[in-house]
């Protein structure tokens, strides 16, 4: 269906215009000098917002640029598609017109002057084609339909932002100095106006908005609604201005614009946006339908309660699900997921996680939840998993692959192309790339997708149609400091603006993170005192609900009855008296997990241990492995020491994992006994969710029978002074204050040992909330280093947040306040790269390599240990030729050994050094557009000894404990 079919047909554009209007052109292709008049864009650009808005955006997005227009979505559509229209206006200017020669010849030809672009020199830049033409509607707005200078801004800025850009009032003032650069002066000018007015003119009258401007005039448009509407216009002009979909003059100048729009809209075969109907199962039934769940397994109370609570709430909004490991908070959110998108017209999800590892985790489980939704079964849907490294994980490999398509215009009777089915879950050709991907209607990713939302950058307006469109999920949201927080914050608050629905999960939230999510989504500053009891409460399991403006509902259901209880002991840090304490507590068998907050803690841990219990009976998990070990090793600890019943092999006799902290999120493993640096508390109750975190016969007797009572050492501090005293490397990941409020809570149940054990999940919420409380007590004796931990905490949080704030987007502006400067002093563009990252994270700049092996005779393979892949096809040490791209297997099994190293070579001067060192394996044959794996990619060569020197250090690498970095 074309724009045009929604009501009696058009003569379009072209029999509107006369011939001097006519000439002005708007594309251009050195290579072929095809072209395109400005007309033809303008039809085209129009005809595809329609078709997105009839067809591709959700109902949510639709109703909110609606929401304040007085015929509701008729005038939405019609807004939207004039809007398209009119972007590309400014290019009917001598600053654009005169950058070819021979079409700007075409219209001096038609009277319409222009001096050449040599002679108008740099002040072009004054008038980029986006600022002209808001400069242009907004006084056609004013001359010719009586607009007030204010009310125009919030409908021109679409135009002037079109560009991923909105316009700074000083480059507004800057192009009113130079009209010139508008309309040629002297006798031309006239003739330049005539034109422009007579474009205008043409498409309001086209897309049937002249009889709507004066009902619209008085209309404040929601900034929430600018944005969207700026960004709807971008997805049409990046559409139309596909020269595969819309090919240029004089190629397809015969066919007519219906003909062309629909020829280009069958080659694009966008899917349709989700749209779930309203659930009608109870609780248990939509749990177990759609989970797979064994017969007569039940709904746990937390996810009966959230179902519940989703179904009470008056609209879209907010829900913080707080409840203990295990107790099923992804299976509630996603169904609480299903009911939002049905009563909202949210058109998919965004499930954010902490890490790619937890993203990589997730989308199976997502793609899973689809295939068993009903509303996903007849009808094609696209999916992504949205981090760097996504084409590597071979689930979404093997859908990017599977829907390939070539993007190009279909005539109607044209032999169907495309090689996905006609329903089903696909990686959509056309919504790939750094500013589209995130379009698709389901995604699992990393939470920096999210944060990129509240950080200034080019094309932002993409980004929020990415999740205005949605329901965002952020999972594991006690893992986020103060730096990401200021941008978290930020982007709830537009997400309540938007109304999108949001599910936020937890197992250990402060009560004030608690209190500062639900208030920024509700938009309610000013009025703290309604959210008071949010912050004050203590019942867990706990789900908070807000909606837009509303106040806060709270439910406090219950846990499944399912509790461990943890005896805690501080325990000595020497490695002398952990390599004793072990090889006792595991001398009947058993599995322990050894959780250190450092890498180098980690190996050294290792190497202790395999000197007594062998190399075998010791397995190493930390951040320093290349991307494809780091993956095996976390499904090698699934497959050994996950649930009973889809674990094997399960070692019988000792056998110790020493982690780093990957082994706080998402593994669902369960170890016999545990040990652990102290970190803070919430911290370490999610580390004590692995341990016997499944049930292992009745009363735990499968478990060796020293183990049979869960028990937890808390080592990587010096009890025996009067203020404990945590080791140098907690301190530098975590703070002294945090370690020591940790210590603080702890220390009841550290002094009476068996006698009072940490109850999970009972003792989850007072051990979190009294860690973070600002009056927390103090222990006697610890007043001192107490205030100065604390005065160095708030410095540093006091730096963080401040640092953040530089490039935070502002808060939502009142409704008709233009977005002039909407993205000012940003930071350009911004992507999943590791600067992307950084700007949202408040990490160093760390250098990312790929990892391969220099033989003898110098020439480089892939790693010799690497696995064949699934058809048995061998990877490791396969060539990688210096003089020519290597195989497409190689290259890629190449890719697949991402390492990022560790923060001694983010600093200035070793970093500098190390670029410098790596850069002298460039191989100019991998530089090409045919080695995208390759390209641009710092290589790091060990030698056949796994080993190798980079700016004054000595790396070593094992399959077994990853990368090991030593000072020369």
């Amino acid at each position: 269906m074309t724009a045009a079919s929604h009501s009696t047909p058009h003569p379009g554009l072209r029999a509107r215009l006369t011939a001097p209007a006519r000439t002005v052109w708007a594309k251009h292709d050195r290579g072929t000098d095809g072209w395109l008049p400005l007309w033809r864009h303008m039809e085209d650009s129009a005809a595809v917002a329609g078709l997105l808005w009839d067809t591709w955006l959700p109902a949510n997005v639709r109703a909110l640029v609606s929401s304040e227009l007085p015929e509701g979505l008729g005038d939405g559509r019609r807004l939207a598609v004039w809007l398209a229209g009119v972007h590309d206006i400014g290019k009917a200017t001598p600053a654009f017109a005169c950058q070819v020669d021979p079409l700007a010849d075409r219209m001096r030809d038609a009277g319409l002057q222009m001096r050449s672009a040599k002679a108008l020199g740099p002040d072009r830049r004054i008038a980029p084609h986006g600022l002209a033409g808001q400069a242009l509607l907004g006084e056609w707005l004013r001359e010719r339909h009586g607009w007030a200078r204010k009310q125009v801004g919030q409908l021109a800025v679409v135009v002037g932002g079109h560009h991923g850009v909105p316009p700074e009032p000083g480059q507004i003032t800057a192009l009113q100095r130079h009209g010139h650069l508008l309309r040629s002066p002297g006798p031309s000018r006239a003739a330049w106006q005539r034109v422009q007015d007579e474009l205008l003119d043409a498409c309001a009258d086209e897309y049937r908005v002249r009889d709507r401007l004066a009902a619209w005039r008085d209309v404040r448009l929601p900034q929430t609604a600018q944005v969207l509407l700026t960004s709807l216009v971008i997805v049409a002009d990046w559409i139309a201005s596909n020269a595969d979909l819309f090919p240029y003059f004089p190629q397809d100048a015969a066919r007519s614009g219906e003909e062309r729009v629909a020829a280009a809209w069958r080659g694009l075969d966008l899917p349709a946006p989700w749209s779930p109907p309203d659930p009608t199962e109870d609780a248990q039934q939509l749990i177990g339908s759609r989970f797979g769940l064994p017969e007569g397994a039940k709904a746990r109370p937390v996810q009966e309660a959230a179902i519940e609570l989703a179904r009470s709430m008056g609209g879209p909004g907010l829900m913080v699900i707080e409840a203990p490991m295990g107790e099923g908070k992804t299976e509630a959110a996603l169904a609480v997921t299903e009911i939002f998108a049905a009563r909202s017209g949210a058109g998919g999800v965004f499930f954010a996680l902490p890490t790619m590892a937890t993203g990589n985790a997730m989308f199976p489980r997502l793609l899973e939840w689809l295939e068993r939704l009903p509303s996903t079964r007849d009808a094609e849907h696209t999916v992504l998993l949205a981090h760097s490294k996504a084409a590597l994980n071979e689930r979404f490999a093997d859908l990017m692959r599977d829907s390939r398509q070539q993007i190009v215009a279909v005539d109607l009777d044209a032999e169907e192309t495309r090689h996905a089915a006609p329903a089903g879950l696909v990686a959509h050709t056309w919504l790939r790339g750094r500013k589209k991907a995130m379009l698709a209607s389901f995604v699992a990713g990393t939470i920096d997708q999210l944060l990129f939302a509240g950080l200034k950058s080019r094309h932002l307006a993409m980004r929020h149609l990415a999740v205005a469109g949605k329901v965002v999920v952020i999972d594991e949201a006690h893992a986020y400091d103060t730096y990401m927080s200021v941008y978290l914050d930020r982007v709830v608050a537009w997400l309540g603006a938007y109304g999108v629905p949001v599910v936020i999960l937890s197992a250990t939230l402060p009560a004030r993170r608690r209190r500062e999510l639900v208030e920024a989504y509700a938009g309610t500053d000013g009025t703290p005192e309604a959210f008071a009891d949010v912050a004050e409460a203590t019942a867990y399991p706990l789900l908070t609900a807000v909606t837009p403006g509303g106040s806060p509902v709270m439910r406090g259901p219950g846990a499944s009855g399912r509790g461990t209880d943890v005896v805690l002991e501080p325990f000595d840090d020497g490695m002398d008296a952990l390599v004793g304490r072990l090889a006792h507590e595991l001398d009947g068998g058993g599995c322990a997990l050894v959780v250190r907050n450092t890498v180098t803690r980690v190996l050294e841990t290792a190497k202790a241990l395999r000197a007594t219990f062998g190399d075998e009976n010791v397995t190493v998990a930390h951040s320093r492995f290349i991307d494809v070990d780091r993956a095996a090793k976390d499904a090698g600890l699934l497959k050994r020491f996950g649930p009973p019943g889809a674990a094997q092999g399960r070692p019988a006799g000792p056998h110790i994992v020493v982690a780093s902290q990957v082994a706080e999120q998402s593994l669902d493993v369960d170890f016999d006994l545990l040990v652990t640096d102290l970190c803070p508390v919430d911290l370490l109750l999610q580390r004590m969710g692995r341990l016997h975190r499944h049930r292992r016969g009745e009363g735990q007797r499968d478990r060796p029978e020293r183990l049979r009572r869960a028990r937890c050492l808390v080592t990587g501090a010096d009890w025996q002074a009067e203020v404990p005293v945590p080791v140098r490397g907690s301190v530098a990941v975590y703070g002294a204050y945090a370690l020591l409020r940790s210590a603080a809570v702890l220390l009841p149940h550290f002094e009476q040992g068996a006698g009072r054990p940490v109850r999970l999940p009972d003792d989850i919420c007072p051990l979190v909330q009294g860690a973070y409380a600002d009056d927390a007590g103090v222990p006697t004796g610890w007043a001192d280093a107490m205030a100065d931990a604390l005065w160095h905490r708030e410095r540093h949080l006091a730096d963080q947040a401040e640092r953040a704030a530089v490039f935070r987007l502002g808060k939502v502006g009142a409704p008709g306040r233009p977005l002039f400067g909407w993205v000012a002093a940003g930071v350009g563009d911004t992507d999943d790269s590791p600067a992307g990252r950084a700007q949202v994270r408040d990490t160093r700049d760390g250098l990312e390599v790929l990892v391969v092996q220099r033989r003898a005779d110098g020439s480089l393979t892939t790693v010799p240990w690497l696995g064949p892949d699934r058809n048995g096809k061998p990877l490791g040490s396969l060539e990688l030729p210096l003089d020519q791209v290597p195989t497409r297997q190689a290259a890629r099994a190449a890719a697949s050994c991402g390492l990022r190293l560790p923060t001694q070579f983010s600093y200035a001067d070793v970093m500098e050094r190390a670029i410098a060192e790596l850069e002298e394996l460039y191989v100019p044959a991998w530089q090409v557009k045919d080695s995208h794996w390759l390209s641009g990619q710092l290589i790091l060569a060990l030698d056949e000894d796994c080993q190798t020197h980079l700016a004054g250090f000595s790396l070593s690498y094992s399959e077994s404990d990853g990368l090991e970095v030593t000072r020369d």
